[in-house]
């Protein structure tokens, strides 16, 4: 099992490795550093405290702390989704920003088993108005598949690459998909 002081100086090194800095808010540093350690003593990985995990982690991978969506999020907004990491100017200010979820809704769905609806999908990637809504029920399967980062090389094996190559910081267009074949010769 893993202690409270543990997670409290992996994620330290993590955030100054990236820049970062964590909450300047003690009490709310606090509740996500418990937050982490119940995860990873529940599912045995630190999964983000703000987001409801699976258990199941081909499904939850996104959102293994720090999370897909930390770095365009302190990017964008200057913190992430939960406040956990922040930049520099958001510690010296002490003003935490609101953080809109970044996480898409089917994966959401995914993880919670829920139905979601075509036409909202359609919506939120097309932009086109939502119909009255025709139910399709998440797919828990994960379809993974092989990655790689363009610049610097590194392999990831998941369903999607992720947003920013954690070695390199290459943005996830950086990514291509490597396609493999299996010729069985006898």
């Amino acid at each position: 099992m893993i202690t409270l002081e543990q997670t409290r100086k992996r994620a330290e090194a993590d955030a100054k490795t990236y820049g970062y800095y964590l909450t300047p808010q003690p009490d709310l540093l606090q509740m996500f550093l418990e937050g982490l350690k119940t995860n990873e003593d529940r599912y045995g990985y630190p999964s983000c405290p703000c987001r409801l995990a699976t258990g199941n982690i081909e499904v939850d991978r996104d959102i293994i702390c720090p999370c897909d969506y930390r770095d365009p999020d302190v990017a964008e907004f200057g913190s992430c989704y939960c406040r956990l990491y922040v930049n520099k100017a958001i510690f010296e200010s002490q003003n935490l920003p609101e953080v809109p979820e970044r996480r898409p809704e089917e994966k959401m769905a995914r993880a919670y088993g829920t139905p979601i609806s075509v036409e909202k999908i359609a919506a939120q990637t097309l932009g086109a108005p939502e119909k009255p809504p025709m139910q399709l029920q998440a797919k828990p399967d994960v379809k993974k598949k092989l990655w790689y980062c363009k610049q610097c090389g590194y392999v990831v094996y998941r369903e999607d690459p992720p947003y920013v190559c954690p070695i390199c910081k290459a943005k996830r267009d950086f990514f291509a998909e490597i396609e493999t074949k299996v010729e069985l010769k006898g």
